[in-house]
């Protein structure tokens, strides 16, 4: 079997289409579906349905594509790694991030990167957290920032830091805070508990986003369901909500402390529970990790140490 035709048989499930994947193989659409139909006929089973609505992988196609997939990966680790054991350093990096932290932990990892690498091309690819789970789990990157937990088995991780949550809230009492919130809110106090924000309108992130989950588990621990007035899918657009009275959000200490001093800021409060978030490098444990990989963890925790 031609490593060729695993790849076509790959680039026609992405595109759903024998013409479009055609086109993005630079070979003409007949000799593609020849070359698929070639491929079955090998395998004595069919890999694609073909329809109306498009082109669908069959179940026994799933599995082919599956399988193919991590061919093609060890193939791609094991020319990258004989080139890094004879060459040295190869030349691309590709990082998955949210653009959230592509704007809050990379740009100084990734200037002191460039001044010692500057041959190495970075690729960021800045998806909400459930696309970077599953692109690192296929290998689809060198390297991903999450937060935890990563629950598959597959995906390796190593700490960068564990930060405090806060609650953000409006700076000034407003008719949906009870007497006793307001009256924190104005003595300005350092801590409050989770459950006097049980009645408050909450603003969290959308459902694909790791972080939410994490505030619902928080208020379930503490007896309550949160009233979702906003969903976004960014978290300094939940904090600027916070600001104009709102509701209220709760925040990572990275954010807090990446907040503008131009924009209007919330009141920022510990929280007496102490909820916690850690984040880390993430890669697949049973991939080839790149020395360029390598080198971005290594310049991070070089000047986390600073």
């Amino acid at each position: 079997m031609e490593m060729r035709l695993l790849e076509y048989a790959i680039e026609v499930a992405r595109h759903r289409s024998f013409t479009k994947a055609a086109a993005s193989l630079h070979i003409a659409q007949p000799s593609l579906s020849q070359q698929i139909a070639k491929l079955e006929d090998e395998l004595g089973v069919r890999l694609f349905f073909r329809g109306p609505k498009g082109i669908f992988p069959t179940p026994e196609g799933v599995l082919f594509l599956k399988r193919a997939e991590q061919i093609l990966q060890l193939r791609e680790d094991l020319k990258r790694e004989i080139f890094e054991k004879t060459v040295g350093m190869g030349d691309t990096l590709t990082i998955g991030a949210t653009p959230i932290t592509v704007r809050h932990i990379l740009p100084s990892v990734l200037e002191q990167y460039q001044l010692r690498y500057p041959e190495v091309r970075i690729h960021l690819i800045e998806e909400p957290p459930e696309t970077l789970h599953d692109l690192t789990a296929r290998g689809s990157v060198d390297i991903s920032i999450l937060a935890l937990p990563v629950e598959d088995s597959c995906i390796a991780i190593q700490p960068m830091f564990t930060e405090p949550i806060y609650v953000a809230l409006p700076t000034e009492r407003k008719p949906w805070m009870s007497e006793r919130l307001a009256s924190f809110v104005v003595q300005r106090l350092p801590r409050i508990s989770l459950t006097e924000l049980a009645d408050c309108p909450f603003i969290l992130l959308k459902k694909e986003y790791k972080f939410r989950h994490s505030v619902l588990e928080l208020c379930a621990k503490s007896g309550f369901q949160p009233r979702v007035a906003y969903e976004t899918n960014n978290i300094e657009t939940a904090q600027a909500f916070a600001a104009y009275g709102l509701g209220v959000t709760l925040i990572p200490d990275l954010i807090r402390k990446s907040a503008r001093v131009d924009e209007k800021q919330p009141l920022y409060m510990e929280l007496e529970e102490q909820p916690t978030r850690t984040v880390v490098f993430a890669y697949r444990k049973d991939r080839y990790l790149s020395l360029t990989a390598r080198a971005l963890m290594d310049i991070y925790g070089e000047l986390k140490e600073e």
